[in-house]
């Protein structure tokens, strides 16, 4: 299973939220890319790099950050946070994304969002499915759609959807743990989705239990920032492999 450590930017500061709420921000570093070469001197490959401001804006506003992480790094970097139009897209990968994800668009869009998919490919476009109460959660987690959560990742899955970004927003930021039941209902009912599993996590040993399950994936945040998880160990899971 990856290990993917996020950096989720606002104002150009490395920050975290609780619940996706703007107001609970807590700056850890004005420098960003202090932050992802540190992930990297600790054999992290990959960066999941969320513009929280342009979440909140609908559009891409701190590309330039990514473009700094990009060209300072050899990270593998995840861009999401308000992707809308083909223009944000194309910032995005010209900034140095190896990999967008698009929520909200693959709600309020879709034809746009297959039309991603289509033209870049599913290694390329990840489908980023938050979740509050089994509902869709849509710009920058500041509305719930009507949409359920399973059948939406599902029908995108038909469609050539592979990675799948999953948060469980009550459990964001809280330390409490990530939802491992509905991370295992979702490996349950979708066939071949390669699941990232986002949100809550707080202690090493739950990395392990998600991996087991058939995670693809996991970001972690806060439990890095608040040393719940040490370098260290994250280090040690990177070399031995699990």
């Amino acid at each position: 299973m990856r290990l993917i450590p996020a950096i989720d930017i606002i104002n150009g500061k490395c920050v975290r939220l609780s619940k996706g709420d703007y107001s609970t921000q807590k700056i850890y570093n004005e420098n960003p890319l202090e932050v992802a070469k540190m992930f990297e001197a600790h054999g992290i490959q990959f960066l999941h790099l969320v513009d929280l401001d342009g979440a909140k804006a609908s559009h891409i506003v701190n590309y330039k950050v990514l473009e700094s992480i990009a060209l300072n790094t050899n990270l593998s970097i995840d861009f999401g946070g308000g992707l809308k139009s083909d223009g944000d897209l194309r910032i995005a990968f010209e900034s140095g994304a190896n990999q967008i994800t698009g929520g909200s668009i693959a709600v309020k869009d879709p034809l746009t969002f297959k039309k991603w998919l289509q033209d870049y490919g599913a290694d390329k476009i990840i489908l980023g499915a938050d979740a509050m109460n089994e509902k869709v959660a849509i710009g920058g987690w500041l509305e719930e759609s009507d949409k359920a959560l399973i059948p939406f990742i599902h029908s995108y899955v038909k469609k050539g959807v592979a990675y799948v970004i999953c948060t469980d927003i009550s459990k964001d930021g809280m330390l409490q743990g990530p939802s491992f039941e509905l991370y295992q209902k979702i490996l349950n009912t979708v066939d071949g989705v390669k699941l990232i599993a986002s949100g809550g996590i707080s202690a090493f040993d739950e990395l392990p239990r998600l991996a087991e399950m058939g995670c693809e994936g996991a970001i972690i945040g806060k439990a890095i920032y608040e040393h719940k998880i040490s370098m260290k160990q994250i280090e040690d899971y990177i070399v031995s492999g699990s």
